[in-house]
């Protein structure tokens, strides 16, 4: 019966993954953090506004979820709505910058992964108080 349970979830999520974003994840979050729970179309305006460079990563990311939701899933774009948009580690590249007195410094160039989930919402009459 689990399982099944689990079926329906999935088949009203719409999902995009980019992988390799060269940001770290503590510059991904807040921006992240910032659109869920938003209508698409809101984010999308918030993104194209925010000063942050890697806000226009997000951007296609979240462009990329809006069309497959649209062409895999027939969904209708003005009741989408941002359910999930979390970041994890990928790798980190190592590099070294030349120090005074023949000593090196170590630079760190991390990347993430960046997935945001998409899922219609349903529209709930709202026939007045209860009172």
């Amino acid at each position: 019966m689990g399982k099944k349970n689990k079926i329906e979830n999935k088949s009203n999520i719409v999902r995009s993954i980019n992988k390799n974003v060269r940001s770290s994840t503590r510059k991904l979050n807040p921006i992240l953090k910032s659109i869920v729970g938003k209508k698409v179309d809101l984010a999308l305006r918030n993104l194209s506004f925010s000063d942050k460079r890697i806000s226009n990563d997000v951007s296609k990311t979240l462009s990329s979820a809006i069309a497959n939701a649209e062409n895999n899933y027939q969904y209708d774009i003005d009741k989408l709505i941002v359910k999930e948009a979390y970041c994890g580690k990928q790798i980190v590249m190592k590099r070294f910058r030349p120090r005074a007195k023949g000593r090196a410094a170590p630079i760190k160039k991390p990347y993430s992964n960046l997935t945001i989930i998409l899922t219609e919402k349903k529209e709930v009459e709202n026939h007045g108080s209860k009172s």
